[in-house]
């Protein structure tokens, strides 16, 4: 860090500290944004105890103070205090944006915007400034929100490496390895002492600036547990949408079939907040897969969220592999939980119990618990790195391989001359020769995977994956339970449904309840004290 940002991020002390001094001589409560809310915000925002400006200010130097030791964004918009002045001169106005006029949000740097770089992570784009915004970019924008920064991510939402050395979470060669704000150490077990957290953040999505009180909330992008699984590593409230709610137009993708946007913030109300400013108000021509969902009315979904909308809910408890241990499969893929996890949902399947829930347990899903291995959702796993290589794939999925050279070059083509690569060969080929840059330190084998696809010659099997994808997820798996035991939702620990509704395409939610014991195997050296 320069002299220069180190006397910035002083005089941005300086400036905070006296503001919040002055409130405090005048009599009033200081605001801060420390574990403040969006709602928290909109409140102090509308009493007037507190700017735009100074809300963000705030915001910079935490970011400015424990960046360095979290590496929660990959860029930061060096106009934040600019747009800050401006909707505080709307408001002065009389003019309100929308829901999140004036808060601070954080965007995945897969998602496009053409005021700052996205990266998605990957040096051969780091320093492309795409040539057209997001839709879910403009609809932030038009909601008010000031996008503070481009958060941390798994590079190229963790399809770069697979076996032999997948990528950790949060580990990108633009920014490097983000660590978990709850114990922001590395691991020092010598099998995995190259940088990685010793409490793993989750990925492929951050929710690292959230947790660290950077922003109020940040966008995440899922294909198969991207939202839910950072969520549930910081202890944040999520909403993974159905695919086609949010419009994914100017998305890296990795495939059409899955990926989807969607909220990550500190409460449920403030998800909802984010959730209606991030959908747009009619289909979006740009992704056909909007016209399929119909927006609440005003796009607000904050009058859903009832203290008494549990009372006669149907909640079903899935059991076998997600609670209990299936002795039935392959050594390493059991399921099951550990004691401790598994006496933090049974406390939470009493609060759903004691706010009126009629709690259905169990509620076993027909795919996962078969018997027949061609019938079995678990044993029908996605095809991934150089152990699914082509002539190795016949039993796994090969929707996301495929996909994802069918959509990635699809984005490219639409970069037009920002384009820095023309192909996924392109980007293979540029990460070999910058290897000693460091583009490829875990390797590129999901990359390799998925170009030697061929997307008019493997269609027929792409849609035959697709197929049984569809079948074993829904038709006889959360279709069947959901129907037979006439259920309103279905209740998972932490993040352990993500693959089973990610192929579908179905919702989740998910809000933090407990903590259990950091506790890996192999386990931490003696005198390591995990957090």
């Amino acid at each position: 860090m320069t002299a220069m940002k180190r006397l910035s991020i002083l005089l941005g002390l300086a400036v905070a500290a006296a503001a919040l001094t002055i409130r405090a001589q005048n009599g009033r409560k200081p605001f801060t944004v420390v574990e403040a809310t969006i709602a928290d915000m909109r409140a102090a925002l509308d009493q007037k105890r507190a700017t735009s400006r100074q809300i963000v200010e705030q915001y910079l130097t935490r970011i400015g103070m424990y960046e360095d030791r979290l590496h929660a964004a990959i860029t930061v918009n060096p106009n934040a205090i600019a747009l800050a002045d401006e909707r505080d001169r709307e408001r002065q106005q009389g003019r309100i944006r929308g829901p999140l006029h004036g808060i601070p949000i954080a965007l995945k740097d897969n998602v496009h915007t053409t005021f700052m770089r996205t990266t998605g992570g990957a040096l051969a784009f780091e320093n492309l400034v795409p040539p057209y915004d997001a839709t879910l970019t403009k609809n932030l924008v038009d909601a008010g929100a000031i996008i503070i920064a481009k958060s941390g991510m798994t590079e190229l939402a963790n399809w770069v490496a697979g076996a032999p050395t997948p990528m950790p979470g949060n580990y990108n060669a633009v920014g490097g390895q983000g660590y978990n704000p709850y114990d922001p150490r590395k691991d020092p077990r010598e099998a995995t002492f190259d940088g990685r957290p010793a409490l793993g953040t989750g990925g492929s999505s951050s929710g690292v600036g959230t947790a660290a009180n950077f922003w109020a909330g940040n966008v995440g992008t899922e294909t198969s547990g991207s939202i839910l699984s950072p969520s549930n590593q910081n202890m944040l409230a999520a909403v993974k949408p159905t695919v086609g709610r949010i419009s994914r137009y100017g998305v890296i993708p990795i495939t059409a079939d899955q990926d989807t946007a969607g909220p990550m913030a500190k409460s449920v109300t403030d998800v909802a907040i984010m959730f209606g400013a991030m959908e747009s108000a009619t289909p979006d021509p740009n992704d056909p897969a909007t016209t399929k969902c119909t927006p609440a009315p005003n796009r607000d979904y904050t009058v859903y969220l009832k203290r008494d909308g549990l009372k006669g809910a149907r909640i079903g408890v899935p059991r076998a592999f997600y609670f209990d241990r299936l002795d039935a499969m392959p050594e390493g893929n059991r399921g099951g939980l550990t004691a401790a996890q598994k006496k933090a949902m049974e406390d939470a399947i009493a609060v759903l119990t004691q706010e009126g829930a009629i709690v259905v347990d169990p509620a076993n899903i027909p795919s996962i618990a078969e018997s027949d291995p061609t019938n079995n959702f678990v044993r029908w796993s996605t095809c991934s790195g150089v152990t699914n290589v082509k002539g190795k794939d016949q039993d796994c999925s090969v929707v996301l391989k495929y996909g994802m050279k069918r959509d990635f070059n699809k984005w490219l083509a639409s970069l037009g001359a920002a384009a820095p690569l023309k192909s996924l060969a392109e980007l293979r080929e540029f990460n070999k020769a910058h290897e000693k840059a460091g583009a490829i330190k875990y390797g590129q084998s999901q990359l390799d995977i998925s170009d030697e696809m061929d997307v008019d010659g493997d269609r027929a099997r792409y849609e035959a994956d697709r197929a049984k994808d569809l079948r074993l997820s829904a038709t006889t798996g959360i279709d069947a339970v959901m129907k037979a035991e006439r259920l309103d939702a279905m209740f998972f620990p932490g993040a352990s449904g993500a693959a089973i509704a990610a192929k579908p395409g179905y919702p989740t939610v998910i809000v933090p309840f407990a903590l259990v014991a950091n506790e890996p195997t192999p386990p931490f050296p003696s005198g390591f004290n995990a957090k």
